[in-house]
């Protein structure tokens, strides 16, 4: 499996990961306009682990929605979740959404 990219949320394929459960199936909220990166569709759950956030889809896909982004299907299984960052001459920062 491929990385997956929806503004500024990437998600990693990883191997099957356990950590505590997280409430909802939002990934991430943006600064400005408060619009969420979240599994709309689909069977899935967040969880925590070491500071990361993963994502494990249990159906046979599931749906990424944003209010400003398409849509996208993510596959079965084990996913971590980041933010993307990007170069400056100044630094690398994270990209906004």
């Amino acid at each position: 499996m491929k990385p997956i990219r929806q503004g500024d949320v990437i998600l990693l394929p990883v191997k099957p990961v356990e950590g505590l459960p997280e409430s909802g199936l939002t990934l991430a909220r943006g600064e400005v306009t408060g619009h969420r990166h979240r599994i709309s569709q689909g069977d899935a759950q967040l969880f925590t682990k070491e500071g990361n956030l993963y994502l494990r889809i249990f159906s046979a896909n599931a749906l990424l929605a944003h209010e400003e982004h398409g849509s996208i299907t993510v596959p079965q299984g084990h996913w971590m979740v980041r933010i993307q960052r990007e170069y400056e001459p100044e630094g690398w920062r994270y990209v906004a959404d």
